[in-house]
């Protein structure tokens, strides 16, 4: 039999005992032996519950409890998930987690010291919720060289999108539909801004290419500025617009990361996956592209991938997992300004003949776009093959022309 701790009873927490509860006789034939849950971390108090009489308020006693060789982070959060984690590694437990902020942040050294120590770390459910993703870039395609990872990373973002795009609802009202079902938070900041894709693409860079990247050195802008009129203007050109969380590998060994929304094409696999789904895609130079698909989020999803990773725990407590990337290295992310884009652009003017006018002065080369609900003095163009740098000097040059930039998005290649 082996004992297990669960840290956390919110919705993944308790998600976890359930399957863990439901499931016990199919778990316990994969795993080869029982799983035990000894005891849960929590603050709360939970009568009631079939297993009420395991919980605990006190992190020393699943420490220093030598039974439990598995404990399951489902707490959120850097502090003091960060503290419990290294102190279980450091005492002889492999750790299972849901935790992107925490693998994000803290991975390469608690990967480390999983290593130092012959055990697991394992995180499946930080990126995909209940979507595999982490066991497919580390094994399954482990005969490529993959060379790009691109995908719609957060749910809640695509939803609102989603609405923005099929019933012309603006954003505001859009995110408060999501709060109301439960799909953002009161402050949905992580979100809307970006944050939660970030820390989610960071992971499948460092798992991808092997070196750690952290969240503040990857340029993020999430969706908030988006409009309606922005949205019109991508059906114009072809396609719809979709936060896209992307890395990819130059032949310099530097690596290119963003995540940012995206005019992404109508014939792109990633833009017909809508709502709260996300949709992973991974290039290999053998395979192609492969697109992982499913809710990325969710309280029995992700409890699924957690308790996936307790069973491949209980089958390698004594072959530790290969799974590990190096800390990070100087001048590893290659400067944000040096990246090659394509990107669509919104303007007003006096008039919009004004506007495009003095685009095509300034850019040499623009591609009008006609909207379908024209707003007046307001025009909007595509621009091509430029440096993000060059981009921006353009569009301040622009301002300085009495051309006000209302708007600027990304052109996907995926």
């Amino acid at each position: 039999m082996a004992n297990i701790a669960v840290l956390g009873h919110g919705v993944v927490g308790s998600g976890v005992l359930e399957v863990l509860t439901s499931h016990a006789a199919s778990i316990a034939k994969r795993a080869k032996e029982e799983i035990h849950v000894k005891y849960i971390l929590d603050l709360k108090e939970f009568p009631g519950l079939p297993y009420s009489d395991r919980f605990t308020k006190d992190f020393n006693v699943i420490l220093n409890d030598p039974e439990v060789q598995i404990v399951v982070e489902v707490m959120g959060g850097l502090h003091p998930a960060y503290d419990f984690v290294k102190a279980c590694l450091e005492n002889g437990k492999s750790v299972v987690t849901s935790n992107k902020e925490l693998v994000a942040q803290k991975g390469a050294e608690l990967l480390a010291i999983a290593q130092a120590n012959n055990l697991n770390f394992l995180f499946e459910a930080s990126v995909g919720g209940g979507i595999p993703i982490i066991r497919p870039i580390s094994q399954c395609l482990a005969a490529n060289d993959v060379t790009e990872i691109a995908g719609i990373l957060n749910g809640t973002t695509n939803f609102i999108l989603t609405k923005m795009i099929r019933e012309q609802m603006n954003f505001e009202d859009a995110l408060k539909l999501a709060q109301q079902l439960g799909y953002a938070e009161r402050n949905p900041s992580a979100d809307v801004e970006g944050l939660d894709a970030c820390r989610k693409i960071c992971i499948l860079a460092s798992l991808a290419f092997g070196t750690h990247v952290y969240p503040d050195s990857v340029y993020t802008e999430g969706i908030t500025k988006i409009t309606l009129q922005d949205v019109d203007f991508a059906d114009v050109w072809g396609g719809v617009i979709k936060l896209i969380g992307s890395v990819k590998k130059l032949e310099n060994g530097q690596v290119h990361i963003m995540v940012c929304p995206m005019f992404v094409h109508r014939g792109s696999q990633l833009a017909s996956v809508d709502d709260v789904f996300n949709g992973i895609m991974v290039r290999g130079d053998a395979t192609g592209d492969v697109v992982f698909y499913g809710k990325g989020a969710g309280k029995l999803p992700t409890a699924s991938a957690v308790v996936a990773d307790v069973i491949d725990c209980v089958k390698h407590f004594k072959a530790r997992k290969y799974l590990f990337w190096e800390d990070a290295k100087p001048n590893y992310v290659a400067d944000f300004g040096s990246m090659e884009t394509s990107a669509f652009v919104r303007v007003s003017a006096k008039d919009s003949d004004t506007a495009l006018n003095t685009a095509a002065d300034v850019f040499g080369k623009i591609t009008p776009l006609l909207a379908k609900r024209p707003v007046q003095s307001e025009a909007g163009f595509t621009v091509e093959n430029l440096t993000e740098k060059e981009l921006s000097n353009k569009l301040a040059a622009l301002e300085a022309r009495g051309v006000k930039v209302e708007g600027r998005i990304r052109i996907s290649d995926y």
